[in-house]
Formats: structure tokens, sequence, C-alpha cells
């Protein structure tokens, strides 16, 4: 069965002076998507408030996790979700993990690991710490009941670590391939398949790209992936495994012209996961 898009264009997860720009690149993307099957999460106007919880915009953060939860509750098959930032994979991997009963790897394409906690985080935002959230560590509300574990995951394309998650990754059973790794598709088939799992989630932060194939992230960083190389990687992994959900996120296009001159890369990875 084809996909149904489910546009999150969340940007409370973000710490980037460019953040209110995921929302627009989200609706970009939008315009490009078949309408029958595209649904839209509202993501609230403000901010939202820590609650207490030290975590900056958490109250907003939870009412588009519960909003998406309830959306793809009725998906009659595997979504592939568009943000937004990165902490709009959250609901959609948590939906993928109770479909499978946990028999899921997650493959993080990412230029960045998204491992902190808010002890660890820089910047505090949520998106550097969505995915340690997934793996059970995180704020209350935000944590899933069943949580990911750590030997079904696979870092893609990271290259810019911060120290608490350099400390965290060590010892920690996580599989990490580095872009020079990914210029072959073999070993990425490889890792997914040592996890166990019989299916596979996507996430891509459109940051694992090299600066020069895309300009519109808010936080670029050199050296990353070619979209050939990152298309072909998507199309070896979902050859050798079902997929079971997929997300693409941090699109924070500069001008509506910029979102067009950016759409032609994002389209084609689209298309890659959503083709037969």
């Amino acid at each position: 069965m084809p996909a149904t898009f489910v546009v999150i264009p969340q940007w409370q997860g973000s710490g980037s002076s460019r953040a209110l720009r995921l929302g627009d690149g989200a609706e970009a993307i939008r315009g490009d998507l078949p309408a029958s099957s595209t649904r839209v999460v509202e993501v609230p106007l403000e901010a939202g408030d820590a609650l207490g919880s030290g975590l900056a915009r958490l109250g907003s953060l939870q009412l588009v996790r519960e909003r998406s939860r309830a959306m793809l509750a009725d998906v009659p098959d595997w979504a592939l979700a568009i943000g937004g930032d990165c902490g709009i994979a959250l609901a959609p991997i948590e939906h993928a993990l109770d479909r499978t009963a946990g028999d899921l790897a997650v493959v993080w394409f990412d230029a960045h690991p998204d491992l902190n906690t808010l002890a660890s985080s820089p910047s505090g935002a949520f998106s550097g710490m969505v995915l340690r959230t997934l793996l059970g560590e995180g704020v209350d509300g935000l944590v899933p009941a069943a949580p990911l574990a750590a030997d079904r995951l696979v870092l893609a394309g990271v290259r810019s670590v911060d120290d608490g998650e350099d400390g965290y990754l060590t010892g920690s059973g996580i599989a990490r391939l580095g872009v020079d790794e990914l210029a072959s598709a073999d070993g990425l088939v490889a890792a997914v398949g040592a996890t166990g799992a019989a299916s596979v989630y996507l996430h891509i932060d459109l940051d694992v790209l090299d600066p020069a194939e895309l300009d519109g992230v808010s936080d670029p960083v050199p050296f990353g992936l070619s979209a050939a190389a990152l298309v072909q990687a998507i199309r070896a992994v979902k050859a050798r495994h079902p997929i079971a959900g997929a997300s693409i996120a941090g699109f924070s296009p500069a001008s509506i012209d910029a979102a067009a001159d950016d759409l032609p890369t994002i389209l084609r990875i689209i298309g890659a996961l959503t083709s037969p």
C-alpha cells in the first residue's frame, strides 16, 4: 500500500535562529505532495511553556506528539512524516514501534546524533534530544512507553557530536556509519541486518547532506553525503527490509525562491522512500 504523508510543521523543538522557517519548509514540501494522501497535524502558534521541566516549549511539544499519534492511528499502512524539526520523528517512530511490537530497526540519517539529555545539551533544544528520548531517557510526557532498544539503532552520516553524546555512544551498542562508509550501501544494509529486526524505519534530517547539495538547512555541517549516495542507501535498505515508516526533517529555506531551488533534491529523496 502507498505511503500516507503526514505533514508536521513543528518548529518548537529547534534551537536555531531559523526555527520558524522549519514550518515554512514543511509547507513548501506539502505543496508538491498528492493532496488525496496527505494529512496535516495542527501545530500550535505559541512557543509553549517548559511546565517546570527545564525543557523549553515542552507544552507545545507534548501537544504535537499527542496530535501526531492520534492522526497516525488512522493511517492504513505506513506513514512518511514531513517536518519541521527532528522532534517530529518522535510520534511516528513510537507508532512504528507499536505496529511492529518493537521488532523495528531505526536508521537515523543526520549530521548530529541527537542523543543529548537536558543535562548534556549545549542548546537545550529538544531536536538534539529526540533520539535519546526514544531510547528511554528524557522528559516525562515525551518518553515512549516501550522505548527503542539501542542495538536496533543505526546512526548514518553523523559527523558533529557533542561531548555528552560522545560519552554516551561509547559502549552503547549503537551502530554508527560515517559518510565514507556510506559511499557503498553494502555496509548500511549489513548494519540493519545485524540488528535482527524484521522491518526498518528511516529518519532523514536533511543536514546529513553536504551543504553543497542543499542550502535550506539551519545547521549545515561540511563533508556530508551526496544526494545520490543518500538515495542509493535508501533504495538498498528498502530492497532488503520492509519499511515500517519514515520521516524527513530540517528543511528551513531562507525564502520561497530558495525553497524552489532545493525542492527537486527533496522530492528525489521522497521518491526513493515511496517508490515500489
